[in-house]
């Protein structure tokens, strides 16, 4: 809000709020001369605007239990707020028809109902001044054995004002993969050694030893340095690498001269080597 006033005019508003023509006159002497009287155009700074806050919504009921949260940082951007706002509704409108199908079907075949479920959490991968990266992981549960995990990304065009995904940004998977699949296939390795607790050994009669697409993955944009993303990083859901008992597994690596060159050319100046 913006505050606007002058001594004059309210030393004029008292006076005419007497009566007499002495209290009138009065007043006018008492206020200040025209050259020391702020000018009628003169205003307030306006009082800082609040804090942009996170939102976090969280129900649970008999039916369906579900959650949804992002941060501070998207709350301050009102159009990707929009975005994340028209998600979370959807996802919620989504899981409550799910959930009454799937209550209905169980009381129909007469076996235990378990309330649906849906949880999703956005956090900031990078918040950069042309960019602001965020990533997600989200569980959701349907009355089966057990519930299903997963990852999603977004990126924010601080300059265009609109939405993008990270793969965008590159001339074509084949291209990325070429780039980042032998590092990514080796440290993925060495993750799964450490969750199985021996070497991995590709090609070998174990379903889970090959290496997978990490253009199939979910990719995410870091910093390390605050100005440009010089970070990819990838996640996998559980399935994709491994038995579902290992989880999730996260791959980090380097922007090389090899993603750079896999990038589209508008947006190089976003990236940079990591040395």
């Amino acid at each position: 809000m913006r505050y606007g006033g002058t001594i004059a005019v309210l030393a004029l508003a008292l006076g005419a709020c007497g009566g007499s023509k002495d209290t009138t006159t009065q007043a006018s002497a008492s206020a200040p001369r025209s050259d020391d009287a702020p000018s009628l155009s003169s205003t307030q700074a306006p009082p800082p605007a609040p804090p942009a806050k996170a939102r976090t919504e969280k129900q649970e009921n008999a039916l369906y239990e579900f959650g949804y949260a992002y941060p501070a940082a998207v709350s301050a951007i009102a159009p990707l707020r929009k975005i994340f706002d028209d998600r979370l509704d959807q996802s919620r409108t989504q899981l409550i028809a799910d959930a009454r199908e799937g209550k209905a079907d169980a009381d129909k075949d007469q076996y235990p109902y378990h309330p649906f479920s849906r949880d999703t959490t956005w956090k900031v991968v990078a918040d950069l001044p042309q960019w602001l990266s965020l990533s997600a992981e989200f569980y959701e549960y349907s009355n089966g054995a057990h519930g299903n995990s997963g990852f999603d990304t977004l990126l924010w065009d601080r300059r265009a004002q609109t939405a993008r995904q990270p793969l965008d940004m590159f001339v074509g998977k084949d291209m990325l993969r070429s780039a980042i699949q032998g590092p990514f296939c080796d440290a993925l390795d060495k993750e799964r050694a450490k969750k199985r607790g021996e070497p991995v050994t590709r090609g070998s009669a174990d379903m889970f030893s090959d290496c997978i697409d990490p253009t199939a993955q979910t990719l995410i944009l870091g910093s390390s340095n605050g100005q440009t993303f010089d970070r990819i990083g990838l996640l996998v859901a559980p399935y994709e690498a491994g038995p579902y008992a290992e989880g999730s597994y996260e791959v980090t690596l380097p922007v090389t001269g090899k993603v750079m060159a896999a990038l589209k050319p508008q947006y190089r100046s976003a990236f940079s080597i990591k040395p």
